[in-house]
């Protein structure tokens, strides 16, 4: 049986917060953790999986991140609370994933990695 998955990610600060939907919760959590995806996440360091739900109909899945994604901040926040409310990153305790990879981040004059400048003319730039 086919299983589809809403779910949410945060970054290390939690002041951003990303819902989507999948067929892959391992290989999307991945993505976002490599920063793959451009984008809200790339931008956001968004790597941190704090809520999912799986869903076996496709179409009740992209209903529930439709409804989700229309809820204020305080409303998310609640929802995540719910399934876990120490904000774990539950790619690591329920996926069995590492710790996220530290993130590749610019600040507009160069990408940065661990606090390191690196020329951005001889560095692959994430997409974003």
């Amino acid at each position: 049986m086919k299983a589809y998955y809403v779910y949410m990610m945060t970054n290390k600060g939690r002041t951003a917060l990303y819902t989507g939907v999948t067929n892959s919760l391992v290989r999307r959590v991945w993505q976002h953790r490599e920063g793959t995806l451009p984008g809200f996440t790339s931008r956001y360091n968004v790597t941190v999986l704090v809520f999912y739900e799986r869903f076996s109909d496709v179409r009740a899945a992209i209903a529930r991140e439709k409804e989700i994604k229309g809820w204020n901040r305080s409303k998310k926040n609640d929802l995540v609370m719910s399934m876990n409310p120490g904000w774990d990153d539950l790619s690591v305790t329920q996926l069995g994933l590492g710790p996220a990879p530290a993130k590749k981040w610019s600040d507009g004059k160069g990408w940065r990695s661990a606090g390191k400048v690196r020329d951005p003319s001889g560095a692959k730039a994430p997409s974003g």
